[in-house]
């Protein structure tokens, strides 16, 4: 039987390989941690300014989180949308990102499925 640390060492192996694929430019670990709060902010359909962003003392300095905000945004990750005050920007994920993330997902789930034969 197969244990349920080997699924998961499974699929960072896989998750691996999706690095090495022709998509969009690596991110830095701080920019994975602000991809992944982004993410779980628009999954659960709440807003996310940049206003809020930077107040994420957890994450790392005001000025460093505009610097990853910006860096990550060159990149092709994230963009920034218009709200109804226009000097409030969302920080939305791109179509890119979107795919990166269905990505992981498949990996996740063939990791799960090869650990049941």
């Amino acid at each position: 039987m197969t244990r349920p640390a080997d699924i998961y060492l499974r699929f960072l192996q896989l998750a691996e390989t999706l690095r090495g694929l022709p998509s969009l430019p690596a991110l830095d670990p701080l920019e994975e941690r602000i991809l992944d709060f982004v993410a779980r902010m628009s999954q659960k359909n709440e807003r996310l300014s940049v206003r809020d962003m930077m107040a994420q003392s957890q994450l790392g300095s005001p000025a460093t989180l505009h610097a990853r905000i910006t860096s990550m945004r060159e990149k092709g990750w994230i963009m920034l949308s218009d709200t109804e005050d226009t000097r409030r920007k969302q920080i939305e994920l791109t179509p890119g990102a979107l795919r990166h993330f269905d990505k992981l997902a498949e990996a996740f789930a063939k990791a799960a499925n090869s650990g049941r034969s």
